[in-house]
This record gives structure tokens, sequence and C-alpha cells, in this order.
């Protein structure tokens, strides 16, 4: 006797397969969908790593050190050029009232030339020898019996310089200035002379705190701190 097959089983074979392959392809996309999610994970972690971060704050730091530092050095060599140039310019500033001279009497000298000691330093130069301003200034004294100072000078100079000192030049036989005047430095102000209290031809030659007598300094040692030296 034959076996009858049921035809009527077959659909619900194939139902049963087909939920079986569209499981298995849901699977597949559900894995696929997954791994998705976890590569985009993993690119985020790996932005925000905390390590990538500090290392490139560190280098970040680093080169605005070195910025800093080249900096600070540029600024400190135009310091040093600067400073430089002033202390040329400050040993220049200043110069001889005269050429060339001999050194006759000097600051604080006693001797019976002076009611007191002598608040000069004098130069012994021929009369007519051209006297220069030793530094850039205003004339302030001009004229006979010292510009005021009194007769024992002769005809004088008085020049206020900028750093608050004064020069004074005495015993002139011209005077080529007024008040009033400025002057540059090494400026040709006289002509030397042996007017006033004198000895013989010479220029007197003072350096002052104020305008007036008696308030000298010695002027070799003042000349010699701005870069003068006799």
């Amino acid at each position: 006797m034959s076996k009858r097959i049921n035809h009527r089983l077959r659909p619900s074979v194939l139902r049963t397969r087909g939920t079986v392959v569209a499981a298995g392809l849901g699977a597949v996309m559900v894995v696929g969908a997954g791994a998705g999610v976890a590569s985009a994970t993993a690119g985020t972690t790996a932005a925000a790593d905390p390590a990538t971060a500090v290392a490139a704050q560190a280098d970040a730091q680093a080169k605005a050190a070195v910025n800093a530092k080249a900096v600070k050095a540029e600024a400190a060599k135009a310091a040093a050029a600067k400073a430089a140039k002033a202390k040329a310019a400050k040993k220049v500033a200043w110069v001889k009232p005269v050429g060339k001279y001999t050194l006759s009497a000097s600051f604080n000298q006693g001797g019976a030339m002076w009611a007191h000691k002598h608040s000069g330093q004098d130069f012994a130069v021929p009369v007519g020898t051209t006297v220069k301003a030793a530094n850039a200034g205003t004339v302030v004294k001009a004229g006979p019996y010292g510009g005021g100072d009194g007769s024992a000078y002769g005809n004088a100079i008085v020049i206020k310089h900028a750093n608050g000192k004064y020069s004074q030049y005495a015993h002139l036989s011209k005077i080529d200035v007024n008040v009033g005047s400025h002057v540059k430095t090494g400026e040709a102000i006289a002509k030397s002379g042996n007017t006033g209290n004198s000895s013989g031809p010479h220029l007197h030659f003072e350096i002052r705190t104020t305008p007036n007598y008696g308030s000298a300094l010695n002027p070799a040692s003042f000349l010699r701190t701005v870069g003068v030296t006799f």
C-alpha cells in the first residue's frame, strides 16, 4: 500500500523556514547595527581621551613658554642696546672747555690769590683761545663783574644744563653769547682772557649746583663721572 504525501503540510513548512531565515537576517542586521554603534562610540572615546587632551595642552604650554622666552630675550637685548647707547651718549655729552692747555690752579687749592680756597679748575691758555660750552644748556649769566658773581671773575658766563648742574667760565676777554641763549655741547661761547683777579692768561672753570658763587663742585671729579678726563 503506497504512502500518501500530505501536500497540505508544505505551506506550513515553508512558512517556518521563512521565519527562521528572517530571524537570521534580523540577527545579522542587529549585530551590524551594534558594531556600527560600537565603532562610533570608540571614535568619540578616542577624541575625548583625557590622556590625549593633556598631551595637547602640555604641547601648547611648551610652545607658549618658548615664545615667551623668545620675547623676553628680545626685550632684554633691546634694553641692553638702549643702555649701551645711553652710556655712549653720556660719554660724549660733555667736553673740555678748551683744547690745548696746561692745568694750573686746581679745585680747593689755598693761597693768597683767593679770599677762600680756589673754587674751580684753571686752564692756562693764551688770550683769545676759543672757549667752548662743556655741555648743552641755557646761558643764565653773561657779562662783566663775573656776570653778577663779583669783579674777581672779570668777564664771565654761567650756563644751566639739563642735569641741574651749572658751568661757569671766567676771566674772559670776549663774550659771544647773551643771557637766554641756548648753546650746544662744544659750541664756541667766548675767548679766554686775563680779566678780573687773574695772575696771567687762563680760563677759570667751575661746575656748580646753583648759578651762584659758593655752590661749586670739584670740576675735574665731576667731568670724570661723565667720561671727560684731563
